[in-house]
């Protein structure tokens, strides 16, 4: 784990970079978010994102995000990894979002905790813009029918759209083209429900220019910050 001050180092240097990715795609930093993704570090990763004035961070995995809220508090906690539809009873009181909706399925089940629970919970809609057989998320083409069962239930605010951009390193065009969709997808969807959906996550350390360029909201950032696990 590495130290709080080089976790305000890192910090440092990601809310430069992309300054400087704001600027050149003529937007205001103060519109993209940056989401400190907290999976597979200790609950002190946690705290480093709360003293440096965060107000949620992202985790994977129901599990291990329900174990460091036992050691937490006065944090939003958003899932960005795949959410099985059985672990959706474990969800209300706990998350604040989940940004990976991506069936039918897990809608209802969200429903249905969420109406035993009084509750009501956000919801990013996760699309698979890049066709990316390794990713999860609906099929653009799906995406509109999703979103209108999405809207029949009270208990679900549906906040954006997701989408994680196919592994490229070398091909920064391919993130973007994703990207450029979910927008375009977004921007008629919200047209088409008279729905603001605000929130365009996409974008990670490794291709938030392309992200901020298209108009990514939210960037969720891992390794950016807390460093790569051994």
């Amino acid at each position: 784990m590495i130290s709080e001050a080089e976790f305000r180092k890192n910090l440092e240097i990601l809310q430069e970079q992309l300054a400087s990715v704001c600027v050149s795609a003529n937007r205001n930093i103060e519109d993209v978010q940056i989401l400190p993704v907290t999976k597979n570090w200790p609950i002190e990763a946690v705290h480093f994102a709360q003293r440096a004035g965060f107000s949620r961070v992202g985790e994977n995995r129901v599990q291990e995000a329900i174990e460091k809220q036992e050691g937490t508090e006065g944090i939003n906690w958003d899932l960005i990894g795949h959410l099985q539809s059985n672990k959706a009873k474990l969800v209300p009181g706990r998350f604040s979002r989940i940004q990976t909706v991506d069936s039918s399925k897990v809608v209802n089940k969200l429903n249905q905790a969420l109406e035993k629970s009084n509750d009501q919970l956000g919801i990013l809609i996760q699309v698979n813009t890049g066709k990316d057989p390794a990713k999860a998320g609906v099929a653009e083409e799906q995406c509109k029918s999703l979103l209108e069962e999405a809207m029949s239930f009270s208990t679900i605010k549906i906040e954006g759209l997701m989408t994680i951009a196919p592994f490229a390193p070398n091909q920064p065009s391919i993130a973007r083209d994703a990207f450029a969709k979910l927008r375009i997808l977004r921007d008629k969807l919200s047209s088409q429900f008279n729905l603001p959906l605000t929130e365009l996550s996409m974008g990670m350390s490794g291709d938030l220019e392309e992200a901020v360029l298209e108009g990514s909201t939210m960037i969720r950032v891992g390794s950016g910050l807390f460093g790569r696990r051994s």
